[in-house]
């Protein structure tokens, strides 16, 4: 068989084996091939696809996307809602096909997602060289667009001989398959190699298990770190995404239950703990409550658990004011667990960790004063939400009044999508969680473009979900109904990657969009008005050709809602007014309504880029310019200032 085949086959063998809330289960790692064919992979991986697609269907299915970027996009959503268990191979012609990759690679690499990637190659015999698209470098003949993964993958590997494969993928599965190390592999496959024949011997295409690796902790580490606890005054928890990879919820309920220590979360942890949980601060740090940050100011240790600790969780090292602020830092990859200079790192799985912190703490609870006081930062913070999210009968919505309709609407099992712009910071502190699969945000990359793609990749999963009644009773499903997805999106972000809506229309995919318009990038508006730069560059305008400025000029006749019309979606058109946010609530319980099977529905809204949500008291560091002739960059730079005088030096 080719060497292209030989992969295809290979794949389709390999299994994720794990134990979830005592129920054992085994799953394909990889359910199926993203592709866009080129030369390079037409007659290599695609032709394999082809073969097994007329001999075998379910061997390999293959998925069609429009853009190589989005089908990385689509594999890291299905990666993320399936707790790292399963991801997509993507498949991609030589030169841009490969490296429109390279966003994807970056951005599943930083939330720590696994995703493998299969970009072609030149020619590895240099028969036909230079070959179109092949990029050369006088300096070093061996170079080719597939080595600019290499700093963006956890692993990559080329293989200019059929013989290298079985080393490759065992290697690159091992690390696709280690919670730790997991991100990006990176594959990379010369065109002439992918159809080369070859023996293949049979143990490479036989089945093979990966078992998910939940180290437990050291009973050393266990007791040191009991001890800092007893002796903490004002402790805290912030809880990442490895409480939530870990299936550790119901096991840091227990522990805070039992504690009375309050839980701050990052935007990968939130669903941690329902909204309304009474030891849940919400979300912590640059976008988060004041209720998580007020405490946070005074704690005198951290327990850090599944986090790794980004700028914005941290408020940039100004959230932690308490002068003998200790860390415990709980966490499956050693580079979290050491961070800021701690001596108290736990290198473990989060959930048998904390059942050994369970056990280790019997009959410790915090002081009576710290829960009077998250009691009432609780409330105060609840009250801010419940103006914010209140209607005030004007033309055009706050987005705080939109996230509140759309939060309304949905139901516990549903899913939020979102990623870039204002939104992921609006949502993480005022979007009120009701199950641990419901909040989707990238926010580790932050990508534009990635709300569509990544909604379809969760919604796939979705799918597969409720298909299967194990998996559904494993992750607290009930494998019936099938959660709704919503991807929150914003003009700019949609602009950037809107075209999978075709991959869902041509799939009769259901997914929800909440289209929110308002002509700009509302979130970099904000930020370059706070730095004194007055929203320079970010409002969708004609040229004054006068000035060269885009600031001014009338507001861009770009019709979204009849662009995703025209890509054979369904819209519903949310006309500004008095009941515009009842009319948005109830669209998207029209939406939820329909049946499953019905294509994509689009719902178009604007909103005033200038209305704010609630402020988190906190801070996020971005430099000012030290010198300006700007009076608004002049007092941004003393407010600023006013900010680096407060910023810790932690260690590491």
């Amino acid at each position: 068989m080719t060497v292209a085949q030989a992969v295809v086959e290979y794949l389709s063998r390999q299994y994720t084996v794990d134990s979830v809330n005592g129920v054992e289960y085994r799953e394909r790692l990889i359910p199926g091939t993203f592709g866009i064919f080129g030369h390079g992979n037409v007659a290599g991986v695609g032709q394999a696809l082809k073969q097994y697609q007329q001999l075998d269907p379910a061997l390999m299915p293959y998925y069609q996307g429009r853009n190589e970027q989005a089908q990385v996009h689509q594999a890291v959503g299905y990666a993320r809602h399936t707790r790292r268990r399963q991801t997509f191979a993507v498949s991609t012609s030589i030169g841009p096909g490969s490296s429109n990759l390279l966003t994807g690679a970056a951005l599943a690499t930083t939330n720590r997602l696994p995703v493998l990637l299969l970009p072609s190659d030149t020619f590895a015999t240099r028969a036909a060289d230079p070959v179109l698209q092949q990029l050369e470098q006088p300096y070093a003949y061996d170079l080719t667009v597939n080595d600019a993964f290499r700093p963006l993958s956890k692993f990559f590997d080329r293989v200019n001989r059929p013989e290298q494969l079985f080393s490759a993928f065992h290697h690159g599965l091992r690390v696709l398959t280690d919670p730790a190390e997991t991100g990006a592999v990176t594959i990379s496959l010369p065109q002439d190699v992918q159809a080369e024949a070859f023996d293949v011997p049979a143990e490479f295409l036989a089945e093979r298990e990966w078992r998910i690796r939940r180290p437990d902790a050291d009973d050393e580490d266990i007791a040191r770190a009991a001890a800092a606890i007893r002796a903490a005054k004002r402790p805290l928890i912030i809880a990442g995404g490895g409480v939530l990879y870990a299936y550790a919820n119901d096991e840091l309920a227990t522990f805070v239950e039992l504690t009375g220590i309050p839980v701050g979360n990052t935007q990968a942890g939130v669903g941690v703990l329902p909204w309304d949980h009474q030891f849940s601060l919400g979300a912590i740090g640059s976008t988060g409550t004041t209720a998580a940050n007020a405490i946070a100011a005074r704690a005198d240790l951290i327990i850090g658990i599944g986090t790794r600790y980004e700028d914005f969780t941290t408020a940039s090292r100004t959230a932690f004011q308490n002068p003998d602020v200790r860390f415990i830092n709980i966490n499956i990859a050693p580079i979290d667990a050491y961070k800021h200079g701690t001596t108290l790192p736990i290198v473990a799985d989060a959930r048998k960790a904390l059942v050994k912190l369970n056990a280790a703490l019997g009959g410790y609870r915090v002081g009576a004063d710290l829960e009077q006081k998250i009691a009432a930062e609780k409330k105060r913070w609840d009250a801010t939400v419940d103006e914010a999210f209140g209607t005030r009968y004007t033309p055009l919505p706050a987005q705080n009044e939109i996230i509140g309709a759309t939060n309304r609407a949905m139901d516990a099992r549903d899913v939020v999508i979102c990623a870039a712009g204002s939104l992921p910071g609006d949502l993480h502190k005022m979007w009120r969680v009701r199950d641990p699969f419901g909040y989707h945000v990238e926010y580790a990359y932050s990508c534009m473009g990635y709300e569509i793609p990544g909604g379809l990749g969760v919604k796939r999963a979705a799918l597969a979900e409720a298909a299967s009644t194990t998996a559904a009773g494993a992750i607290g499903g009930d494998g019936a109904e099938v959660r709704d997805v919503v991807v929150m999106v914003g003009d700019g972000s949609y602009l950037m990657m809107h075209t999978e809506l075709v991959t869902a229309v041509a799939e009769r995919i259901k997914l929800i969009v909440v289209l929110i318009q308002n002509h700009g990038y509302a979130s970099i508006g904000s930020l370059s008005e706070s730095l004194g730069s007055q929203r320079f560059g970010t409002q969708y305008r004609t040229l004054n050709e006068e000035a060269h400025s885009f600031d001014e000029g009338e507001t861009l006749p770009v019709d979204l809602a009849l662009n995703a019309q025209s890509l054979g979606v369904k819209v519903v058109r949310i006309e500004p007014g008095e009941k515009v946010i009842a009319e948005l609530e109830q669209a998207i319980r029209d939406a939820k309504a329909a049946p499953e099977g019905t294509g994509p529905i689009l719902i178009h809204v604007e909103s005033d880029p200038l209305l704010d949500a609630p402020s988190s008291e906190s801070w996020w560091d971005v430099p000012v310019s030290q010198v300006a002739e700007l009076d608004s960059t002049k007092q941004a730079f003393q407010t600023y200032t006013g900010h680096k005088n407060r910023q810790r030096k932690l260690l590491g």
